[in-house]
This record gives structure tokens, sequence and C-alpha cells, in this order.
């Protein structure tokens, strides 16, 4: 069998072994050198947003939370909407190249790179429900598909449609202090099925960046009457 890298397409070298003619081979998605690119979030990190704490000045960090998330928490409205979110990778220029293919050329295969790391932290991750960020009718019209949703379909993860998004600015083109200051972006479907009420839901999105995006949905199903929040997501920027 010959695979080839979804990001480079040079020839994937799978090493034979004599589990490979009983079990079927653990499929590889990047090769070596295109998967060393991805540099998975390691040691400590923050406990409610999954930043790397090794990249960050001292100061800018207490009692392992970093100081990003000290103000969110000091902020009345969203304290505590966000139990936690668990990022994998590191968003470096790698990753920010290769999620671009995918998310805005249409490259949907791209996803499956990730589908086995979201499989695996998923089991460490206790929900009710599963939801994802959903996109507005606009942009997923340009797009073609909803990364998050594809990213949840593609790793096998049931979801449920909680929110709905309102046709905004890409949040891609405003600055950081832009996507804090953004008005609500979310509501909740009319016809919201199932009842949330007291139940733990997790969130799946590709990028945590300021965190204002999963914050304020996190909020909203808050305000519905969920219980625990908490999110997944492939990178932290």
């Amino acid at each position: 069998m010959n695979f080839h890298c979804l990001n480079c397409h040079s020839e994937i070298d799978y090493h034979i072994t004599w589990n490979s003619f009983f079990f079927t081979p653990k499929e590889l998605w990047l090769c070596g050198k295109c998967s060393s690119q991805l540099h998975p979030i390691a040691g400590e990190r923050c406990q409610i947003c999954s930043r790397q704490l090794s990249l960050l000045e001292p100061q800018y960090i207490k009692e392992g939370i970093c100081l990003d998330c000290i103000r969110w928490e000091q902020d009345p409205i969203h304290t505590s909407v966000l139990t936690q979110n668990i990022s994998i990778y590191n968003y470096n220029d790698f990753l920010k190249e290769y999620l671009a293919r995918f998310k805005y050329r249409g490259d949907y295969v791209l996803v499956k790179a990730f589908t086995q790391a979201v499989q695996q932290e998923i089991h460490n991750l206790e929900a009710d429900l599963i939801t994802t960020i959903p996109l507005s009718s606009e942009r997923l019209q340009e797009r073609g598909f909803n990364q998050a949703e594809a990213l949840a379909k593609e790793s096998g993860l049931t979801t449920q449609q909680l929110l709905v998004r309102r046709h905004s600015e890409k949040q891609s083109k405003k600055s950081r202090q832009q996507r804090i200051a953004s008005e609500e972006v979310f509501q909740l479907p009319p016809d919201l099925t199932p009842d949330i009420t007291h139940k733990s839901i997790l969130i799946i999105d590709d990028i945590y960046t300021t965190g204002t995006t999963l914050r304020q949905a996190a909020k909203l199903l808050k305000q519905a009457g969920a219980g625990k929040i908490s999110s997944l997501t492939i990178a932290r920027g």
C-alpha cells in the first residue's frame, strides 16, 4: 500500500511488522517531516486555557493560571463560564498555514491529520453532550463546510446543534482587542433540543486564540441552564 502525506504529498514510509499481517495498521496522514512540525503542548499548561506555561514569563502566571485567564475570571460577565479548554498543539507557523488550507481553501481531507489526537483526548473528557462552534449561513456557503463539524465528524463524535451564529465580520480579520470587545455572535436555535439543563457540554473548535468565541458560546449555554462547559481545540494560539 502506498500512502502519501496530506501536506507535502511525499510517500509515507510504513514500517512493516508481523502485526501488520494480522491487524490493520494505524493510518498515517502526515510524513515524518511534516508531523514533526506539529508541536504538542508539553509540560505544565494553564489550568483553564491550556497555554503552555513554559512559553510565558513568570510574571504572566499565577498559581498555574495565565494572566489572560485571570483577567477573564475577574470579569463578572465571564467568570466560570468556561471551566477548561484542552488544546492539543501550539499554534506555530506550520499549523497556521495547514489550518488555513483546511479552513479557507476548502481542503477538507486535511482534517484527518488530527482525528487520532482528538480521539485520544476525548477519552480524558466527560460530557453529556458535544457541540461545535457554528458558522453563519453566509460563511458556511462561502467555505463549503464547518471546520469544527468536520473535525468532530471525522473523529467519530456525535454532536448536537446547540448554537446558531449570526453573520459577522471574520474573526481572523479582527485584532485581539476587537475580538474581545465584539458583540454577541451566537443565539440558541428556536427549537433547541435536547434539554441542556444541568448537562455538561463539550464544545469543539479549531483554534483557541483570545478565548472570546468559546466564552461567548459557553455563556449563552450557561444562561440556558447548562452545567459545566469545557472545550477541545486543535491549537492554542
